[in-house]
């Protein structure tokens, strides 16, 4: 078989790859926060012994990630928070790592824990935050969380804790499969004071439906430009393997 063929089979791969990436982006267009991955493309050279590298194939690099923010929605929902500026939620993940979001839907479990709607704790100044039980709670621009304990008198407030905000550099840290923000090497990241908050406010995802959709569109198209490559490559070594028998 013609080589050019793999050249085809490969350019056909990686539109299909691409194709579910910017899938996972238009899932997610809703999604409080989500940040949208790129998909890269780039040639490779295939260099066959001692020989020149006459042909390329199409290799998919990891996913780069889209950091740019998202548009900020007002609900007015007293724990419904957003970052302003750059900057990220510290969260406890699901294998007790630290990870960081800038999904700041929050909520207050049976337990007391503050807690993200998506079921992960919030992180404070010492670990994990816990509140007890308290009349009114109130997030400070800075992080702060103040209550009014339970049962006591309308003046009497209570700093409980402060959400720990960072703010590392971008090319450190990396997306993952569950869509939560980690450091490339697993550290820890400071807390940065300079990173505010804004109650009553969510971030939207960052998702552009139209361009995800006219991607989708294009991608499809190269895809089908692959497969019609293939089946010319069928069709002509069909015809070469046809005038041999005649010889």
């Amino acid at each position: 078989m013609d080589r050019s063929a793999y050249i085809a089979m490969t350019g056909a791969k990686q539109a299909m790859l691409a194709q579910t990436v910017l899938a996972n982006n238009l899932a997610n267009v809703n999604t409080t926060g989500f940040r949208a991955d790129f998909a890269i493309a780039k040639t490779e050279p295939v260099i066959d012994g001692d020989g020149f590298p006459t042909r390329a194939y199409a290799v998919l690099e990891e996913p780069a990630t889209d950091f740019s923010p998202g548009g900020l929605i007002e609900t007015g929902r007293d724990l419904d928070i957003a970052v302003t500026g750059d900057g990220w939620l510290a969260l406890e993940g699901p294998d007790g790592t630290e990870v960081y979001s800038r999904a700041g839907d929050l909520r207050v479990d049976s337990l007391g824990r503050l807690m993200t709607t998506s079921g992960l704790q919030v992180l404070g100044t010492g670990g994990p935050i816990a509140l007890p039980p308290f009349e009114t709670l109130e997030i400070g621009g800075d992080g702060t969380i103040t209550i009014r304990p339970q049962g006591s008198s309308a003046n009497e407030i209570a700093d409980i804790d402060r959400i720990k905000l960072v703010n590392p550099e971008l090319s450190e840290l990396k997306k993952g499969p569950d869509g939560l923000i980690r450091h490339r090497n697993g550290e820890e990241a400071e807390q940065d004071e300079s990173v505010g908050l804004v109650k009553g406010f969510l971030e939207s995802s960052n998702v552009s439906a139209i361009d995800a959709l006219t991607q989708l569109v294009s991608l499809a198209r190269e895809y089908d430009i692959q497969i019609k490559m293939l089946k010319t490559v069928e069709e002509s070594s069909a015809h070469s393997s046809q005038l041999l028998r005649n010889q």
